[in-house]
C-alpha cells in the first residue's frame, strides 16, 4: 500500500498535470482543431488508454485517478492512474544495437550483452535496505523495491545501486520534495511504495499491457515501473555510445510517470531535453539529458 504522504504528494503533482492538460485541449476545440484519439501523437493517448483503464498480470487495476477534494487518503487499487510510458511507439528505437561489454555496464549489473527474449517469467527481490540520505524537511519518503526478473544475465544488487544513485541525485526528483530509500519489503523492512522491475522484453510487454511496448519500451503501470533490459542493456540511438546517461533517464523517467508527472516535448531547439519527453523514441531537436534538474 503506497503511504499517504506519497498518495498526497502524487495528487497534487497529477492534478497540476491535468490542469496543463484541460487548458491545452480548450485551445485546441476553440481553434476548430481535430482532437479525435485517432489523430493524437502517441504520448497524448498513453495518458488515457482505452476504456480508461487496464490491468497488469498480477498487478491492479489502474483507472484514472479521483482527485476530487473528499478522495480518501489511502487510495484502494482502483484510483491508481492509467499506465504511462513509452509504449504504443509511432516510431520504435532500433534494436540489436552493436554494444560491447564495458567495466560502466557491469556496474549496472549487465553481465551479458546477448539479450534474451525472455526469462522464466518469475520476478526476484534484490535484497537489502538502506534509508534515504539527506531527508530535507518536509519531504516524502518514497520506499523502492529492486526486483529482477529470473533468467537474465543480471547483477541484481549492481543494478539496484544503479536504480537508487539515480534517484537520490540531488538532480533528480529529491528537488521536488522526494526522497527515496530502499526496502526489499522482508519482515521488519518498510513496505514498498514502487517497485522497479528489470524484465525481459517478454515480459515487459506482459506487464505494460494496455500499452503496447512491442519489446522495445518501458513503462509505469500502477505501483511498478518496469524497465526493459533490451534497453537497460543496449540504451536508444539518442544516446549513442552514452548508456550510463540513458539508464539515469529510464529510471528517472518511468518513476517520474510514478510521482504523478505526464509526457512533455522539446521546448527548444538544442535545449536539454526534459526527463519527461519520450528520449527513447527520439529527441525533437533537444539534446540527450537524463535528469528532472540539469
Amino acid at each position: 500500500m503506497v503511504s499517504r504522504r506519497v498518495v498526497r504528494r502524487r495528487r497534487q503533482v497529477l492534478a497540476g498535470s491535468l490542469v496543463l492538460l484541460v487548458g491545452g485541449l480548450a485551445l485546441a476545440v476553440r481553434g476548430g482543431a481535430d482532437e479525435g484519439r485517432e489523430a493524437q501523437p502517441a504520448e497524448e493517448v498513453l495518458l488515457l488508454p482505452p476504456g480508461g483503464e487496464g490491468t497488469a498480470p498480477g498487478g491492479p487495476a489502474d483507472v484514472a485517478q479521483d482527485e476530487s477534494a473528499g478522495a480518501p487518503d489511502e487510495p484502494g487499487p482502483a484510483e491508481e492512474p492509467p499506465p504511462e510510458g513509452e509504449g504504443e511507439p509511432d516510431a520504435e528505437p532500433a534494436a540489436g544495437r552493436e554494444v560491447t561489454l564495458t567495466d560502466a555496464d557491469r556496474a549496472a549489473g549487465v553481465l551479458a550483452v546477448e539479450v534474451p527474449t525472455s526469462g522464466t517469467g518469475g520476478t526476484s527481490v534484490v535484497p537489502g535496505t538502506a534509508e534515504a540520505p539527506e531527508v530535507a524537511p518536509g519531504a516524502s519518503v518514497v520506499q523502492v523495491r529492486v526486483l529482477v526478473e529470473d533468467g537474465l544475465p543480471a547483477d541484481g544488487q549492481a543494478a539496484a545501486e544503479t536504480v537508487m544513485s539515480t534517484l537520490q541525485d540531488p538532480r533528480g526528483w529529491a528537488r521536488e520534495g522526494w526522497a527515496f530509500a530502499r526496502t526489499d519489503g522482508a519482515d521488519g523492512s518498510p513496505e514498498p511504495d514502487v517497485d522497479v522491475v528489470l524484465a525481459s522484453p517478454d515480459l515487459t510487454d506482459a506487464s505494460c499491457a494496455p500499452l503496447q511496448t512491442r519489446g522495445q519500451l518501458s513503462c509505469r503501470n500502477g505501483g511498478r515501473t518496469v524497465l526493459n533490459w533490451l534497453r537497460w542493456v543496449e540504451g536508444a540511438e539518442a544516446y549513442g555510445e552514452d548508456r550510463v546517461g540513458y539508464r539515469r533517464y529510464l529510471v528517472a523517467h518511468e518513476v517520474g510517470h510514478f510521482l504523478g508527472h505526464g509526457h512533455e516535448g522539446c521546448p527548444a531547439e538544442g535545449a536539454p531535453a526534459p526527463v519527461m519527453l519520450q528520449q527513447s523514441k527520439g529527441l525533437q531537436g533537444c539534446a540527450p539529458n537524463p535528469w528532472p534538474y540539469p
